[in-house]
């Protein structure tokens, strides 16, 4: 074989930024996963009740702005949140603004869930990012850089 097996700029996936985030995303992943275990939660269903108790009380979540508050792809907000809700942890009332929206609220058990949840995700990113925790804060900039680039 002549050249590089494939037209890449790197000399190999080790060099790879993308393929490195693939690999630390998917390493963390497992850990999360772990540590939801317990709480019978998915990760996804973790973000959309954490976000969901993060702001309760401050505004009047509708599914749309969960999505965008969350980071999660609609579509897949409207069938966690579904889950969460016959789970009891959340609960889908009418907007007191708009008949055509529904406001997303969080079930005491849900919060009680959540507190409880939000300690082991913690505990996990705390042991998963200690190779690097004295760079944390720098690091958090770069993924703020990378997932808001616009602002």
């Amino acid at each position: 074989m002549k050249g590089k097996p494939l037209p890449s700029r790197h000399a190999g996936p080790a060099q790879s930024p993308g393929f490195l985030l693939w690999k630390v995303s998917n390493a963390w992943q497992r850990k999360q996963r772990a540590a939801l275990q317990p709480f019978d939660l998915t990760h996804a269903q973790f973000v959309l009740l954490a976000t969901t108790t993060w702001f309760a009380g401050a505004e009047t979540l509708t599914q749309a702005r969960l999505a965008e508050l969350s980071g999660v792809d609609p579509m897949t907000t409207s069938q966690v949140v579904r889950s969460l809700e016959v789970a009891g942890l959340v609960e889908r009332r009418s907007h007191p603004d708009d008949p055509r929206a529904k406001a997303i609220t969080v079930t005491e058990r849900g919060r009680d869930k959540a507190r409880k949840a939000v300690v082991a995700v913690e505990e996990a990113d705390a042991a998963f990012f200690a190779p690097v925790a004295s760079r944390v804060r720098q690091l958090v900039e770069i993924f703020h850089s990378l997932a808001d680039p616009d602002d």
